[in-house]
């Protein structure tokens, strides 16, 4: 007897999730930076015969946190097969770290969603797409060796000029 082979990916609504975002209350009050994100993901959408399932948008909310209530509501939604894309006008919008943003391209491959940057020809439905978030994968894997340096030189730094460094002793190293 034969089996069949189950995917565990989630039956998914084909669709997207717009996400919108702007850092400043200003920007969210003037409105100008979420109507331009929200233009061109219309007119992508339309283009591609998609239609959007949902708009959620972080307004006053920096992209270098991801805790953003907007960004976690969409990200579920596409988890549980409510859309098949997340699009964003650019990759800045979603996220300004690029440790985070191969993290949420990571979860769309294993979830079986797409992730779709208008500015940076970031659209994992297809092979250029996916290299583009492998790219992002170095460069993320590069920022964290740089920091990871940077501390190291630091501390010897700081080590050749005396300081002690770590917590206080709390013991009599005579005992």
């Amino acid at each position: 007897a034969s089996r069949q082979r189950r995917s565990s990916k989630t039956e998914r609504k084909v669709g997207v999730v717009s996400y919108l975002r702007v850092s400043t209350d200003e920007q969210s009050q003037s409105g100008a930076g979420l109507g331009a994100q929200r233009y061109a993901i219309k007119a992508e959408c339309e283009r591609r015969g998609l239609p959007v399932v949902a708009e959620l948008s972080d307004e006053g909310h920096s992209g270098a946190k991801a805790d953003r209530l907007a960004l976690i509501e969409a990200l579920d939604l596409l988890d549980r097969g409510e859309a098949s894309v997340l699009m964003v006008a650019k990759l800045d919008r979603l996220t300004r770290s690029v440790a985070q943003a191969y993290e949420i391209m990571d979860r769309s491959r294993r979830a079986g969603w797409a992730v779709v940057a208008l500015d940076l020809g970031v659209d994992t439905t297809t092979p250029a797409g996916e290299m583009m978030a492998g790219v992002a994968s170095v460069f993320a894997q590069f920022e964290r060796r740089l920091i990871s340096q940077r501390t190291k030189d630091a501390l010897a730094i700081k080590r050749a000029d005396g300081v002690q460094l770590g917590r206080p002793r709390t013991v009599d190293p005579s005992t």
